[in-house]
């Protein structure tokens, strides 16, 4: 697979130069200073993709393109955002970029209720917590009707939780929740918000009458939409995973399992219609076979994450080492370089280690955690492609 990483611009402390040393291939990346439904034109695009490319790397993927709120929930003004959204598959097709890691989830963005969780060996991950995840619904977002989805014994470790918690504590989570882990990736809420809980608030009302089976039409509508210019200029949408892969704060979750997969392939059955495989956001949901499902959807995936997490008995998961964890990654390994192995792959969030934490880095990526990860795929890609007869080839190297 091709080796990429998600980088976040110009501004991010990540450069170029330092990737290319690393062996990446491959840039993921965004306009992330063009406003959510506004037009990404050539110019632009052409400015970075030619500002990668001075680098030795291409830009591989996006990710991402993001898809608007009022188009998940299917707002008055969704047309006018496919129409733009639709333009700018157009202009990336025109500069050499056909594929797009998108989600549509509602609102939220990828979960977390620690940003620096402690590992055995020093290190720190990222973690979620059931109970302080209920703690932020029931007591700092005071969601109407929250305590009824959670299981009593959630409930009894809220309850504990609240006899200790500080308004310290409270601010760190919303910190985490909705701030830290959101405004980086063209997220809704922005770390200069002077309100967020109170804008959170208004944007799950816009989601007071969506179902699952809404939000499912309302990704059909969109899909059926953008298909025609999928096709005309050879654009490949590839849906990331929910994540964690459940419901959370009363909002539904249609990219969780087997059958969401399966339901979003078939509802708009066409090649250009395809997965994000994020191993790592499916094995942190104890229902997902990860293996299983990457044989199943392996013709169909089109961009590949490669991390992995380890779910506690009460539920609990956290990033796991990538030799490690529910998702089996050398066998993930093996099924997609068998079946393409030019697809493009990202080793995804790492461990913060060796003073990532004092460097500033977005939350989950860190650079030494993520160069570690990359060694340890590298190797991984190394051993399989051997077994598989594949010239394996370390970029920047004499062979």
């Amino acid at each position: 697979m091709e080796r990429t990483w998600r980088w976040f611009g110009r501004n991010d402390k990540i450069t170029l130069a330092m990737l290319r040393e690393i062996g990446v291939e491959g840039i993921v990346t965004a306009l992330h200073d063009v406003p959510n439904g506004e037009i990404w034109t050539r110019e632009k695009i052409r400015e970075l993709r030619e500002y990668i490319e001075s680098y030795g790397m291409r830009w591989s993927v996006v990710e991402s393109l993001p898809v608007c709120e009022s188009i998940k929930y299917g707002g008055e003004d969704r047309d006018l955002l496919i129409e733009n959204y639709k333009e700018s598959l157009k202009n990336l097709s025109l500069e050499g970029i056909h594929t797009i890691c998108y989600n549509f989830m509602p609102v939220l963005d990828w979960a977390r209720t620690d940003l620096s969780h402690p590992n055995p060996n020093g290190t720190t991950n990222l973690y979620f917590s059931h109970a302080q995840f209920a703690y932020f619904d029931i007591y700092i977002l005071k969601r109407d009707g929250a305590k009824s989805d959670w299981t009593k014994d959630v409930l009894e470790e809220v309850e504990e939780l609240r006899k200790k918690m500080t308004p310290q504590d409270e601010h760190r989570l919303v910190e985490n929740i909705i701030v830290k882990t959101q405004g980086f990736v063209s997220g809704n809420i922005k770390e200069d918000d002077e309100h967020p809980v109170e804008l959170f608030r208004q944007l799950l009302a816009l989601y007071k009458d969506i179902d699952k089976a809404k939000l499912r039409e309302n990704m059909r509508y969109f899909l059926n939409a953008i298909m025609p210019t999928c096709e005309e200029y050879d654009m490949y949408m590839c849906v990331h995973p929910d994540d964690p892969p459940f419901p959370i704060l009363g909002l539904p979750r249609i990219v969780t399992c087997d059958e969401d997969i399966q339901w979003f392939l078939d509802a708009v059955d066409n090649p250009h219609n395809g997965l994000t495989f994020c191993a790592g956001s499916l094995s942190a949901g104890a229902h997902n076979d990860v293996v299983a499902l990457a044989k199943k959807y392996a013709a169909r995936t089109w961009f590949v994450h490669l991390r992995s997490c380890h779910i506690f008995p009460n539920g609990d998961f956290t990033e796991a080492s990538h030799l490690g964890g529910r998702a089996d990654i050398i066998e993930l390994a093996r099924i997609f370089e068998s079946t393409n192995p030019s697809l493009p792959m990202r080793v995804d969030h790492g461990m913060t280690m060796l003073g990532d934490e004092n460097r500033g880095y977005n939350a989950g990526y860190s650079f030494l955690g993520r160069m570690f990860a990359m060694g340890q795929v590298q190797g991984i890609l190394a051993t399989v492609d051997k077994e598989l007869g594949i010239n394996y080839k370390q970029p920047g190297f004499f062979q």
